[in-house]
């Protein structure tokens, strides 16, 4: 599906359940009021049309529109700057890769230590799913310099760095139970511990670029305009 396909598809689903959740709050109204037009309100579909005119759900519609028009801009900006994947960088991009996003994680590595490979297969994995967050990887017997000048001294070292600082680090797995077996989410939850990361809300959750993201994005927005019409 091309891209307007989608959010041509994507708006059509989001303003319908709009309405219908409009259309439910609409018959309650009705069967509280005690409207003699309630018993074959709750039997009857609700005029859809004359709920579309209605200023309020239409401001709802367009302030969703654009605040998912404002994320998607949003996302593309960061990818372009290297978030939303888990990259290898050389010594002469370090400096532009940490000082050019808020938030990096750099994992100094050795390509024949077992527990760096570990390390690379659970940083690859959070990478799509914390977009606000750079991702990247360096090999420490190439960059000498910068193995000095931070200090790291026993692999796998995760650096953490705060607009271009180095705030914070992972060494070895001291703060993951010391064991080689330990899950993504326990690294994950380190992270967010140590504020490099965010933590993912349950309905608005980065499925990175997997084959079902799209569609659990658009469950996800659905049921929050389902949620917010009931509140409203």
């Amino acid at each position: 599906m091309d891209p307007d396909s989608f959010r041509s598809t994507f708006s059509g689903l989001a303003f319908g359940n709009a309405m219908a959740a409009a259309a439910r709050d609409y018959q309650k109204e009705l069967l509280v009021q005690g409207n003699p037009q309630a018993s074959s309100a709750t039997n009857q579909e609700v005029d859809l049309d004359e709920l579309m005119d209605d200023p309020e759900l239409e401001k709802l519609h367009a302030d969703r529109i654009a605040a998912l028009k404002r994320e998607a801009e949003k996302r593309q900006a960061l990818k372009k700057h290297g978030h939303g994947e888990y990259r290898e960088i050389f010594e002469g991009d370090f400096l532009g890769e940490v000082t050019g996003s808020e938030k990096v994680i750099c994992h100094f590595y050795h390509r024949e230590f077992y527990r760096c490979k570990i390390m690379d297969k659970h940083l690859k994995s959070l990478a799509p799913r914390h977009l606000d967050t750079k991702f990247i990887k360096l090999d420490a017997e190439n960059a000498p310099f910068f193995v000095a000048k931070l200090a790291v001294k026993t692999l796998p070292c995760v650096v953490l760095f705060r607009k271009g600082i180095a705030t914070d680090r992972v060494v070895g797995f001291e703060d993951l139970r010391g064991k080689d077996d330990f899950a993504t989410n326990a690294l994950e939850n380190l992270l967010i511990k140590k504020g490099i990361i965010n933590e993912i809300k349950k309905n608005n959750e980065d499925y990175g670029d997997d084959d079902n993201g799209d569609n659990s994005r658009v469950r996800a927005v659905r049921s929050s305009l389902i949620h917010d019409s009931d509140s409203d």
